[in-house]
């Protein structure tokens, strides 16, 4: 599948770097930059990639790692080990994330492992936000709640200026 040129130099300025292994825009931000890119489960250079739904805007990525600063991680753990039915619905999500991977490939080497922790913790917030995004609302309950909390990031208008980006180059 190919990607439109524009959405590679824009993830491209949003990560700093080269994107490697996208297969697809997976969501678009409400200011209408990519926001999350979804990846081969390969990269080109032949690295197994777990994580299928990758968070590309700096912004969102800069708020999701000041609520990992929280400890809110821990918090929603407990939570799993305590409700069976968010319990339920988490490993769904993992599931979830597994069939639309499974789409692109299946690596042996990562085979049923997920990302962000799933299906029984939770490791990397920005992996259960990227997938609450590129799969929609109700698919991960965790990651739903951490879009939640970080409210609307993209109000100040686009994360990154392209126009300055191809003035740079």
């Amino acid at each position: 599948m190919a990607i439109d040129p524009a959405d590679v130099s824009a993830i491209g300025a949003q990560l700093g770097r080269e994107p490697r292994g996208i297969h697809e825009v997976g969501h678009r931000c409400p200011c209408s930059l990519p926001d999350v890119v979804t990846t081969e489960p390969r990269l080109p250079n032949g690295t197994p990639f777990p994580t299928t739904f990758y968070l590309t805007c700096p912004r969102a990525a800069s708020k999701i790692g000041t609520l990992e600063g929280t400890h809110v991680m821990k918090e929603m753990e407990a939570r799993l080990a305590q409700d069976p039915e968010l319990a339920a619905a988490y490993e769904k999500a993992h599931e979830a994330y597994l069939e639309a991977r499974y789409e692109l490939g299946d690596p042996p080497e990562i085979h049923g492992i997920s990302a962000g922790g799933m299906p029984t913790r939770v490791k990397c917030l920005h992996v259960l936000a990227g997938q609450a995004l590129a799969q929609g609302p109700g698919v991960n309950p965790l990651g739903d709640e951490v879009l939640e909390r970080l409210g609307e990031w993209w109000k100040q208008g686009p994360c990154v200026d392209l126009e300055l980006e191809d003035e740079e180059q």
